[in-house]
């Protein structure tokens, strides 16, 4: 295959949907050696932050001098961004040809009676065999969906299995208490494993250490105590680290922006804390290299100053409040200019107070997914909320240049929603040069 072709092969498994279970995978896995048993990982499970996570884990190993994968979805602008090694994306002619076998292997499951793969049964069965092939070092492993059932889940082992924030998401699948998600996450521990928790509720530590006890796993704890902040502005934050056991990290500067970043850099602190205990070679000079050089696009990402466009991920409840907050640290002085989308599933109706919280005004987009609200329900929506915001549903995503060209400096584009969007808006805006 082609690049062009693989892509039609891969979004052509879409119609297959989403079905959680190992069976599935464990079998075309197997088909094709096991790949994702040849190199050492770490496997990220949670709600929000596992992609910033799994960023900053990748980028440390790598200033540490490792050859180290990164496996994330869903991807912002090009397919590529899925399967990286050393910040660089899978090249296109590996992508035909993996693709091509792992198509041989699924009609062999096929004609032995087994289901179609999905989509992203598909897409993890990619990356395994091209981590194989590269002969990588370390695998930072970001969980799709859940985390017991999930595809990245048919590894046998890992170094680490890290459960970052957990909120309401995916409750059709993954239930409808904080509990059971957690319990679902929990899922990627296994048997002797390390767990590292991001500080959040004791409820849901509880239910992770739990499980964690069942598969004779060593818990680290998190203390958001053990973390500060020193500064922070539009062009990073200066963090410094009081845990001084393993590590002595007096300052060091991140470039995510966000108070839940610094949770997140705390949670991958101690990750690299059990790393370095089991004996791999990290120092806090290629922490600081590391984490200074992440970046991390579509996650509150200010893409441009004059007038100031931010792009931000924040797709369901949990990361629309992050947003939230992070708008109201840096930008309190302007008058906040947003475009808004969002999917069905996602239930907006329960996070748009966030987001009228902060507006001056909203325009409503449809992402490109079937499973989108249109931006005349979701402006709807809002005005149910709140009759006095001005709302506006756009027909496109190009609708919206005229209204950033006009913005002054006293005000502030913010895009939030759907990372479908998000990418989408984020080709619109620098790809094509429109920025204004």
């Amino acid at each position: 295959m082609n690049y062009e072709e693989a892509l039609k092969y891969i979004s052509d498994t879409y119609r297959f949907g989403s079905k959680l279970g190992l069976e599935n995978i464990k079998k075309l896995t197997e088909l094709l050696g096991n790949p994702q048993d040849k190199y050492k990982i770490i496997h990220i499970a949670g709600t929000n932050g596992k992609g910033s996570t799994s960023n900053m884990i990748h980028d440390v190993l790598v200033a540490s001098g490792y050859k180290v994968g990164l496996f994330i979805s869903p991807y912002l602008q090009e397919f590529t961004e899925r399967i990286q090694i050393n910040k660089n994306h899978i090249d296109k002619e590996s992508l035909g040809r993996i693709t091509a076998l792992v198509k041989e292997k699924v009609e062999i499951m096929v004609k032995e009676g087994y289901n179609h793969p999905t989509e992203f049964e598909i897409v993890a069965a990619i990356g395994f065999k091209y981590f194989e092939e590269q002969n990588i070092d370390f695998l930072a492993l970001e969980v799709g969906l859940g985390g017991r059932f999930d595809a990245t889940n048919a590894i046998s082992t890992s170094l680490v299995s890290v459960i970052t924030s957990i909120s309401y998401d995916h409750t059709e699948y993954l239930g409808d208490t904080l509990e059971k998600i957690a319990y679902e996450k929990a899922g990627i521990i296994k048997e002797n494993n390390d767990v590292v928790i991001y500080p959040q509720e004791q409820n849901i530590i509880d239910v992770i250490c739990e499980q964690a006890k069942l598969k004779n796993s060593r818990v680290h704890l998190t203390n958001k105590d053990n973390i500060q902040l020193l500064h922070t502005d539009i062009e990073g934050q200066t963090l410094t680290y009081l845990d001084k056991s393993i590590f002595n990290l007096e300052s060091f500067n991140i470039n995510l922006l966000g108070e839940h970043q610094i949770y997140n850099c705390l949670t991958v602190l101690k990750v690299l804390e059990v790393l370095k205990e089991k004996g791999f070679k990290i120092t806090e000079e290629s922490i600081k290299k590391g984490l200074f050089s992440c970046k991390f696009t579509g996650r509150f990402e200010i893409i441009q100053k004059d007038p100031i466009i931010i792009l931000d991920g924040g797709h369901n409840i949990n990361g629309v409040e992050y947003f939230s907050k992070a708008i109201k640290r840096y930008f309190k002085d302007k008058k906040i200019i947003l475009f808004y989308g969002m999917l069905k599933d996602k239930k907006p109706e329960n996070i748009v107070d966030y987001l009228i919280d902060i507006s001056k005004e909203i325009y409503t987009l449809t992402p490109n997914n079937p499973r989108s609200i249109s931006s005349t329900d979701l402006a709807e929506l809002i005005k149910k909320k709140n009759s006095s915001i001005k709302v506006e549903a756009l027909n496109s995503y190009e609708e919206m240049l005229p209204i950033i060209k006009n913005a002054n400096k006293d005000e502030c584009i913010a895009c939030v929603g759907s990372l479908y969007m998000i990418g989408d808006i984020r080709s619109l805006l620098t790809n094509s040069n429109k920025t204004i």
